[in-house]
C-alpha cells in the first residue's frame, strides 16, 4: 500500500525521550495507517477505518 502523502501524528502523550509511541496516520482514503515512531522509515500495519474507531474506542481512558 502507497503511504506517500500520509500525515503522521504521534499521542500528546509522548514524551521528547523517544519512549515506545506509535504514529497514526488517518487522513488517508479508506485506511488508517500505525508505524513505530522510531522506525518511520520502517514496515506500517494499515487497517480499515471502522474496525480502528472500535479498537480505540475500547482503549482505557487516561486521567
Amino acid at each position: 500500500m502507497e503511504l506517500t502523502g500520509a500525515r503522521w501524528r504521534k499521542s500528546s502523550r509522548s514524551n521528547s525521550t523517544g519512549g515506545d509511541c506509535v504514529e497514526v496516520a488517518g487522513n488517508l482514503p479508506g485506511v488508517v495507517a500505525v508505524r513505530d515512531s522510531k522506525d518511520p522509515d520502517g514496515p506500517a500495519l494499515t487497517f480499515d477505518p471502522t474496525p480502528w474507531r472500535a479498537f480505540v474506542a475500547r482503549l482505557p481512558r487516561q486521567r
